[in-house]
């Protein structure tokens, strides 16, 4: 991103637009001009942010006893990475104690994997559960998801040590990325939000949200609600 210093304000940006709609108001010009530096100022917060991510020095080393299981067969955790020197790992909230996975992690992961197969052309993607991989599988094909990797994690280490095992034992949401560098891997960054950093009345999300559900709900009048989540099945 260019320095801030030299980037034209985003309200003389936004008043260089020209798109209007029909029969729209001047009141609603002038309220969407000013939405519209606001929302230019929001990209380059976002780039900011990036930027300060992939500033992070090297995480710590990953050596703990990692076993997964996928549908090639046992790999370890060097396995995930594939030909990749950066690995994304979701992990996933199915443990066996549930009869069905979580919905809000399986709509995320349903949009996800409509965009697998365009993110591995960078990076490594998996997604670890707890539960056997013949159930993980059989609900995943059941959705239709075809090119998310799909992982069980069989000794729960990886769970526990990556936050993805609550203090009660439940599963939790999470969200990590690992490099490889010169054979050497390392943690890189990991979702830090949940509950003790959500503000009033909003349930834990990240920035960016990982969902495109949410992204997308945002952008209508309606917004995210608060009575309703998405659902496992729609019939």
């Amino acid at each position: 991103m260019a320095n801030a210093t030299s980037l034209v304000p985003a309200v003389e940006l936004a008043r260089r637009n020209t798109m209007t709609f029909p029969n729209e108001s001047a009141d609603y010009r002038r309220a969407r001009t000013a939405l519209l530096a606001e929302e230019i100022e929001l990209r380059r917060h976002i780039e900011r942010v990036a930027a300060l991510r992939r500033a992070l020095p090297p995480g710590g080393a990953v050596t703990g006893d990692y076993r997964f299981e996928g549908e090639p067969g046992p790999v370890d955790f060097a396995g995930l990475f594939g030909d990749k020197e950066t690995l994304v790992v979701y992990s996933y909230m199915f443990g066996p104690q549930r009869e069905r996975p979580c919905p809000m992690c399986t709509s995320m992961l349903s949009a996800w994997d409509g965009e697998a197969a365009d993110v591995q052309q960078r990076v490594a993607m998996a997604v670890i559960a707890r539960s056997p991989l013949e159930r993980i599988v059989a609900f995943t094909k059941a959705r239709g998801w075809r090119d998310l990797k799909l992982y069980s994690d069989l000794n729960g280490h990886y769970s526990r040590d990556y936050h993805a095992i609550s203090e009660e034992g439940g599963d939790e949401p999470a969200l990590n990325v690992f490099t490889r560098r010169a054979g050497t891997i390392q943690h890189f960054w990991g979702s830090e939000m949940g509950f003790a950093t959500a503000d009033p009345g909003q349930d834990p999300r990240g920035a960016p949200d990982p969902m495109p559900l949410w992204t997308i709900l945002d952008l209508t009048p309606e917004g995210r609600g608060t009575d309703w989540y998405p659902k496992l099945e729609y019939r």
